[in-house]
C-alpha cells in the first residue's frame, strides 16, 4: 500500500484566514495517523474528506497551544459522530491530566475509551508496533517537553514469481508464506530452489519523520537519516538565529543543514512566523544547502516513497 501525507496546518500559533496551526494526518499501511491537532484541524479533515471513524491513534508533539488545542474539539466531535472503538493518544506527560480536566468540566461524555500513552523520555522509544508499522519519538529542544515522530514501514513481503513457481509441481500453495518470507524451497530429490529465482523483490518500505518545534539539534540526525521525507519546522530565517534560539526554535538554513547531514531525500519545511508574508524566502535560504527542499500546501496531499 501507498503512504500519503496531508498537511492540514503548517503555520505558527496565530492561526489565519489562508493558514491553520500545526497538523497532519499520515495515511500509511491502511492505517491514518494523525499529529499533532491545532486549533481547527478538525475543520481541516473535512475539508480534506477524511473520514474521522479510520483515526485511532493520534500523536502530539508538545503542550502548546497552536499544536493541541484543537483535540478536545475533534474527541467531542467523534462521540456525536458515534464513535465507540478506543482512540489511542500519544503525548507528553500531562496530556491526559489537560483533556480530562477539559472533558469534567464541559460535562463532556465520550462513549469510547481513550487510551492515553504518556512520554517522558529524553531518548529517543518505540511507541507503536504493528504488523506493518512502527513509530519512534524524536526527542527535540523546546521550551517544554516535546517530541518528534518517525513512522516507518516495516520490511514487506517478496513478490511471488508465479511463472517461475508454476515450473515445479511440488510446490503447493501453502508453500507460498514460506516463499514470501525469503525461504529457499527444497524438491524431493534435495535440490535446493534458491528464493531469488521464485520470488521477487518486494518494495523498499517508506518512511517519514516529523520534527516539530525545536532548537537546532543534531542528535535527531541519526534517527532521521535516510528517511524518504522529512518535515522540519523552520520558524525564522537565519538573521534571526538568535531569536530562534530564545524561542526553542529552528531557522530555515539549519533544517536544511540537519536533512543534507541526515541524508533524507525530500525536505517540507514549516510552522513560520507570521512576520513573513512571502514564504518563498524559507525555500531560498535552505535551498542553498538542500537543494530538495519545498513549502507544505495545505489539504494537498502527497505520496510518499514508491
Amino acid at each position: 500500500m501507498s503512504t500519503y501525507l496531508t498537511i492540514l496546518g503548517y503555520n505558527s500559533a496565530i492561526p489565519t484566514i489562508t493558514s491553520s496551526p500545526t497538523a497532519q494526518l499520515l495515511e500509511m499501511e491502511e492505517r491514518s495517523f494523525l499529529i499533532d491537532c491545532g486549533e481547527g484541524t478538525q475543520v481541516q479533515l473535512r475539508k480534506a474528506k477524511a473520514k474521522f471513524s479510520r483515526i485511532n491513534h493520534i500523536f502530539i508533539s508538545h503542550l502548546h497551544g497552536d499544536h493541541c488545542f484543537g483535540l478536545p474539539g475533534l474527541i467531542a466531535s467523534f462521540r456525536l459522530l458515534g464513535r465507540e472503538t478506543p482512540l489511542n493518544v500519544y503525548g507528553p506527560k500531562g496530556i491526559k491530566e489537560m483533556l480530562e480536566t477539559i472533558f469534567r468540566l464541559t460535562d463532556t461524555h465520550r462513549g469510547f475509551e481513550v487510551i492515553y500513552h504518556e512520554l517522558d523520555k529524553k531518548h529517543s522509544e518505540k511507541i507503536f508496533d504493528d504488523k506493518r508499522v512502527e513509530v519512534y519519538t524524536i526527542p527535540l529542544d523546546h521550551r517544554v517537553y516535546c517530541n518528534g515522530y518517525l513512522f516507518r514501514e516495516k520490511p514487506k513481503e517478496r513478490h511471488l514469481n508465479i511463472a517461475e513457481i508454476s515450473k515445479y509441481p511440488e510446490i503447493e500453495i501453502c508453500d507460498y508464506h514460506n516463499l514470501k518470507a525469503g525461504k529457499d524451497f527444497v524438491l524431493s530429490d534435495g535440490y535446493i530452489l534458491k528464493n531469488e529465482s521464485l520470488t521477487t523483490d518486494p518494495e523498499t518500505p517508506v518512511s517519514y519523520a516529523f520534527c516539530s518545534d525545536t532548537r537546532y539539534l543534531e542528535s535527531v540526525i541519526p534517527i532521521v537519516k535516510d528517511v524518504d521525507v522529512l518535515y522540519h519546522e523552520s520558524t525564522f530565517l537565519h538573521d534571526l538565529k538568535d531569536m530562534a534560539d530564545y524561542t526553542g526554535h529552528t531557522t530555515a538554513l539549519e533544517a536544511a543543514r540537519i536533512a543534507k547531514l541526515a541524508n533524507v531525500k525530500k525536505l517540507i519545511l514549516g510552522h513560520f512566523s507570521n512576520r513573513y508574508s512571502d514564504l518563498s524566502v524559507f525555500t531560498d535560504e535552505a535551498r542553498e544547502i538542500f537543494a530538495n527542499t519545498f513549502l507544505p500546501e495545505a489539504l494537498v496531499t502527497v505520496k510518499i516513497g514508491n
